[in-house]
């Protein structure tokens, strides 16, 4: 049988995980699309059918709800009402089918974006890392991306659904407009020009700054906050190696995303990232103080990702996912130190 390709894997785990509800048990997460494409997107294609299987035969995934009525995108009285309504998930996810049907995705993301922005935090940013796998899915999509296409209606959809600050608000002279009509706020890299033929509305926006290495201020602060929290992750006290793990793998799910935004959405995307990763260390850790630096000598990350693939857990699958990506953008040990210490704490668990 010939080796699948990234595409290839990726679309025979959304066809297979088509009909599977966004929860399982006692209102757990579904990341099997997300460690799916994770899995491929590492070169471990082959092993996702295998993986995704065994992911069915353990969980027991909640129905797909059915839809009640529409939600219009353009009435902000009536989407606004349907934020947080887990249950008109069905109705968000169709109303995402609609919009990506008659609007190229990044036109759709750039919409609805900052909308959804502000509700980051809900069931630990998995709304948002749900979204960033399915942008990467369709971003690398040869031809035929229904699928994909189908797959970030309902990371969006979920994200609606499950919507809610905690209170959380990023830095108010930063943050973005969510109401905002001005065409340039919805320009996109590629996309429409800005007033006076200014491509993607530049002049209004913040100019990228590419550094050496290629990378604007907000991608680097943004690689910046995954490498903080990968090192307080390895080194602060938890009572369970689960959920701190978003306080990474949230600002990594922003990073895949950003580049597709347009620029008067970059910096409020990374504003409201730390603040829902330091809101989730006051959460999880159960001393707060300083991190102490990363332990040195974790293994090769290739052999970290290798052990979370053995392991299986979606969690420690992402996470070395994560490390190996950052680790590529601006090396740095707290990224392995962080995938490592969740093999062997979940490992244990898993046992």
């Amino acid at each position: 049988m010939a080796a699948l390709s990234y595409s290839e894997a990726v679309s025979e785990a959304l066809e297979r995980l088509r009909p599977v509800g966004f929860e399982h048990g006692r209102s757990f997460v579904n990341h099997a699309p997300m460690a799916a494409e994770a899995l491929a997107h590492m070169g471990y294609a082959d092993e996702v059918p295998a993986w995704v299987e065994r992911n069915l035969r353990s969980r027991s995934y909640h129905d797909l709800p059915e839809r009640r009525w529409p939600i219009d995108p353009d009435d902000p009285d009536d989407w606004r009402a349907a934020l947080g309504d887990f249950s008109r998930v069905a109705d968000w996810t169709a109303l995402f089918e609609r919009e990506l049907a008659l609007s190229p995705w990044t036109g759709v993301l750039a919409r609805w974006w900052p909308r959804l922005l502000p509700g980051m935090s809900a069931v630990l940013t998995h709304g948002v890392i749900r979204t960033a796998h399915a942008v990467r899915a369709v971003a690398a999509a040869p031809g035929d991306n229904r699928l994909q296409l189908g797959e970030l209606a309902q990371g969006l959809g979920y994200w609606a659904a499950r919507h809610s600050t905690h209170g959380i608000v990023a830095d108010p002279d930063d943050a973005a407009d969510p109401d905002a009509e001005d065409p340039d706020a919805t320009s996109v890299p590629g996309g429409a020009s800005g007033p006076a033929g200014d491509p993607a509305g530049r002049d209004r926006g913040r100019a990228p700054d590419a550094g050496h290495d290629g990378r604007d201020e907000v991608t680097r602060d943004l690689d910046a906050l995954v490498a903080e929290y990968a090192g307080i992750y390895a080194t602060a006290a938890q009572h369970h190696p689960v959920p701190l793990i978003h306080a990474v793998t949230g600002p990594a799910a922003v990073r895949l995303v950003v580049g597709h935004l347009p620029l008067a959405q970059r910096r409020p995307s990374y504003l409201t990232a730390r603040a829902v990763s330091r809101t989730m260390l006051d959460w999880f850790r159960t001393a707060p103080g300083p991190a102490t630096p990363a332990p040195a000598g974790p293994p090769a990350l290739s052999e970290v990702f290798a052990r979370a693939v053995e392991i299986g857990d979606e969690h420690t699958i992402k996470l070395a996912e994560v490390a190996v990506r950052h680790e590529a953008f601006a090396p740095d040990p707290r990224h392995a130190a962080a995938a490592h210490l969740a093999n062997r704490a979940i490992g244990r668990l898993s046992r």
